[in-house]
């Protein structure tokens, strides 16, 4: 058993030989992984103010050549120092096992990561309902892709789930319609507040003509008449729209004195004689 000393002299000795080549590896890790950095932030902004290529595809191509070059250097600088990376290899062909099932996850999200590059069920940009959260995507990379919610939370889905789990992409068409549903009173005028609503939806300067505003009796409740407001609008104007006409629908019918009437029951007591 070799005592602290003997330890001590042999790191000495290694470090007096190796030492130079140490700092001078370390500094070329620092300065060489600056530059890659720098350089790839270059290209990226360069191909997205061109507009020639699509953004997901060329910000995961230059994500994975970074990371490719920065392995390909550290091991380089490795060698250059003087380890012997053969005791490395041994020792990760001793815990192959292990490290096959510790990976198994993340080359199946890789393969995911693949899939919706490939297939693009959403791209950057893109407001996206998956796994139950709902966000902007703001990033897709190999192995998870990251949402912004919009109360501004960040949720990161395995990319192994996101391209097997059903997604909802709100951003591919252009247009998406609002549907709103009022009770009124069955005593109310009905066909009075159809029209009002109607007219309502009409001056919306975000509402569409084409498809044309509708105002229906969507069913007969248990308290009054439900009467389903239905327009379309640019998926930009959606949720501006939709507050907006949930507000204005109240006054409008608030002002015409009819009234949304609150859940009612006929409670019958009969006398026993």
């Amino acid at each position: 058993m070799p005592t602290w000393e003997e330890i001590k002299a042999v790191l000495w000795e290694w470090t007096r030989t190796h030492g130079l080549r140490i700092a001078i590896a370390l500094i070329i890790l620092f300065v060489s992984f600056r530059i890659i950095n720098l350089v790839s932030r270059l290209i990226l902004r360069r191909s997205e103010k061109k507009n020639k290529v699509d953004k997901t595809v060329s910000r995961t191509v230059i994500y994975v050549v970074r990371v490719v070059v920065k392995v390909l250097i550290a091991v380089a600088l490795v060698a250059y120092v003087g380890i012997d990376t053969s005791g490395l290899a041994a020792l990760l062909a001793a815990g192959g096992v292990t490290i096959g099932l510790a990976v198994n996850g993340a080359l199946g999200n890789i393969a995911g990561g693949v899939l919706i590059i490939v297939t693009r069920p959403f791209r950057l940009d893109d407001f996206i309902e998956v796994a139950g959260y709902s966000g902007t995507v703001e990033d897709i990379r190999l192995v998870s892709t990251r949402l912004r919610t919009p109360d501004n939370k960040v949720v990161v889905v395995p990319n192994g789930t996101a391209s097997s789990a059903v997604v909802v992409n709100y951003s591919v068409k252009d247009t998406r319609r609002i549907d709103i549903t009022l009770p009124i009173g069955y005593e109310d005028d009905r066909p009075r507040a159809q029209k009002l609503l109607l007219e309502l939806c009409k001056k919306k300067k975000t509402v569409l003509k084409d498809p044309a505003p509708m105002v229906r009796v969507m069913s007969n409740g248990q308290s009054g008449v439900e009467l389903i407001v239905r327009v379309w609008v640019r998926s930009v104007d959606y949720w501006s729209t939709y507050f907006d006409l949930i507000e204005d629908c109240k006054t409008t019918l608030d002002a015409a004195g009819i009234k949304i009437p609150y859940p009612q029951m006929d409670v019958h007591i009969k006398k026993e004689k």
